[in-house]
């Protein structure tokens, strides 16, 4: 049975990696599904839309972009994984830069590089 993940990115500037992300979880051997649950719009529950569908998911992948240290709503959903006891961790967006860790990261979170072989381990729980 795959794991049900949910998906925090910058929706102002990493959008085309969750969309990659999305992709990645279609193929054969993929141990993970995706559910779009992305809360496109601001509104006032939008927390607790987000509660509700962390703690529906196995694990949550954070990808980590440029701008992500100043996504205010990441940082939000990281913490809620955090308080809701959901597995997690940090994907680096971008090969050959660093991606920015959301300012709820904790200081050992590691921020791991993003290749197929290693994103299976990752969801599998080698870490």
């Amino acid at each position: 049975m795959p794991k049900r993940v949910f998906v925090s990115f910058d929706y102002d500037y990493d959008k085309a990696l969750k969309d990659l992300l999305i992709g990645q979880a279609k193929n054969p051997d993929s141990p993970f599904e995706v559910h779009d649950w992305s809360i496109k719009e601001a509104s006032p529950d939008w927390k607790v839309k987000a509660r509700a569908r962390i703690r529906a998911s196995d694990i949550v992948i954070v990808i980590c972009g440029e701008h992500t240290d100043q996504a205010v709503g990441v940082a939000i959903e990281l913490q809620i994984a955090q308080e809701e006891g959901i597995e997690y961790f940090l994907l680096n967006g971008y090969n050959g830069q660093t991606g920015k860790k959301p300012t709820t990261a904790k200081a050992d979170d590691k921020l791991y590089q993003w290749t197929w072989p290693h994103l299976k381990t990752l969801v599998g729980g080698g870490r």
